[in-house]
């Protein structure tokens, strides 16, 4: 039984004294309204953390088109680190948010602290793993040895500094599973800014400081984020929900760290499936030459500004429903399922129609290399035909992630990143091997893809939250 000090920290009295969660209560306010209290911030968060990538996209282009393509192929590496800090926040934020929701303060306390020792771990392995093996898959993309070595150049100093990624999600797991989506929101607007002024300084030199080219653009990205932590880590020192943590919390508990390592490690590895999906559409792409890739990478970069409302909208899945669930409130949680899909459909119609007539001016902005516009101009085209269809993927991962049923996310990554572009390629081939068939083909397997897991997802809610 928890102490009655404990329980009154979950009233509703000392919920609207507490800052992050003073302006919605997750289990009962309406869940439209909370959809967009929680998915507008973050969306927001997100804007600037794909204007972070943007920025260093544009000044990769400033050194030349083999380096706009070693940035390009670089994401799948760099997607490591990504799956890395998704695992860790998504299964600390479901689990501290269950936590939450059952009322069990004693679990936050130790949720919070084996989510901090658990990302430390991951990012020793993961700091290890990026240093001994980038440049094998650089040559596995079919990269030249100028893009190898600028592609280095880049994600060794990425890699060093995998620590500071992975802590900074640590901490705001804490934040997310309250609700709060907007101290991470400013914290990534900072970093965006400081990104803009440290990338030419870094990239071209200035005073005392030397021209670094493309390790400038990994040492610009570290600094930004050092930064990051040390503000996140000044607001979760004040929360509220931390008072009574004490320095056992943060001892290595193995039973906790397996309940985050089983809720994560699920998330970390279909995440991962996007990593080997990018290397296999890489992999296909490089037939085509580097410039080829270089517009292919320059689009899905940009392309990730209009799909910021569905990341959104994944986020707000996660702490409602993973509240609710934890409250047992099951009708909430399949109202708000229905409530993103609705949002996030609506706003992807209308986001693919601005792509597909933008296209070439969207591309325009990294480079004015014609053969690298013309390319990265086919990809967008095709790809906002498949936009409405998004928000059924993101927002049913965050679904089973908030329910903890983070092995369905983990099968439905392996489906749509990893086994789905080796039909795609087959069939692309067999209706003429070109570069713009690829895509279209792309699009049509997406969309069944989409349409099934849609099927799937309603059956599961009658079958398993509706009895």
């Amino acid at each position: 039984m928890l102490k009655n000090q404990e329980k009154s920290i979950y009233s509703k009295k000392n919920l609207t004294e507490n800052k992050l969660s003073k302006s919605f209560n997750l289990t009962k306010d309406p869940i439209g309204s909370l959809i967009k209290k929680i998915a507008i911030p973050a969306s927001v968060g997100t804007l600037f953390q794909t204007l972070f990538n943007i920025v260093d996209t544009f000044f990769a282009g400033k050194i030349s088109p083999e380096a706009l393509s070693a940035l390009a192929k670089s994401f799948p590496i760099y997607f490591i680190i990504i799956a890395a800090c998704v695992g860790v926040t998504v299964g600390g934020t479901s689990l501290i948010a269950n936590s939450i929701g059952e009322k069990n303060k004693k679990n936050v306390l130790i949720y919070f602290g084996q989510t901090v020792i658990y990302g430390i771990i991951l990012s020793a392995i993961i700091t290890f793993i990026g240093l001994y093996y980038a440049s094998d898959i650089f040559f596995m993309m079919g990269s030249t040895n100028e893009v190898v070595n600028l592609g280095l150049q880049y994600t060794d100093v990425i890699f060093s500094g995998s620590i500071v990624f992975i802590s900074i999600v640590a901490l705001n797991s804490l934040l997310h599973a309250e609700g709060d989506t907007k101290t991470f929101r400013n914290v990534l607007i900072l970093s965006f800014v400081l990104n803009i002024f440290l990338n030419p300084l870094f990239i071209f030199g200035y005073s005392f400081i030397p021209a670094m080219g493309m390790m400038g653009i990994g040492l610009a990205t570290i600094i930004s984020q050092i930064v990051a932590f040390f503000i996140l880590l000044a607001k979760i020192m004040r929360s509220s929900s931390l008072k009574g943590i004490s320095i056992k919390n943060f001892l290595p508990n193995s039973l906790y760290l397996s309940k985050i390592f089983f809720q994560s490690a699920p998330i970390s590895a279909a995440l991962f499936m996007i990593s080997i999906g990018n290397l296999i559409i890489l992999w296909y792409i490089s037939i085509f030459g580097e410039f080829a890739t270089a517009g292919y990478g320059s689009a899905t970069r940009f392309e990730q500004i209009l799909l910021l409302p569905v990341l959104g909208l994944n986020t707000a899945i996660i702490s409602i429903v993973a509240q609710n669930f934890g409250a047992k409130k099951f009708l909430r949680v399949e109202q708000s399922y229905f409530y993103a899909i609705f949002y996030g459909f609506t706003i992807m119609v209308v986001a693919g129609i601005i792509i597909f007539l933008s296209a070439d001016k969207i591309v325009g902005i990294f480079t004015n290399n014609i053969v690298v516009i013309n390319y990265g101009t086919t990809y967008l085209r095709i790809s906002a035909l498949i936009f409405p269809a998004y928000p059924i993927y993101f927002i049913s991962n965050g679904f089973f992630m908030a329910i903890k049923k983070s092995h369905y996310s983990m099968f439905l990554n392996i489906i749509r990143n990893v086994l789905l572009p080796i039909p795609t390629i087959y069939f692309a081939n067999f209706i003429g091997g070109s570069y713009k068939t690829f895509f279209w083909s792309y699009c049509i397997f997406n969309w069944i893809f989409m349409i099934s897991l849609l099927l799937f997802v309603i059956f599961y809610i009658k079958k398993f939250l509706q009895s």
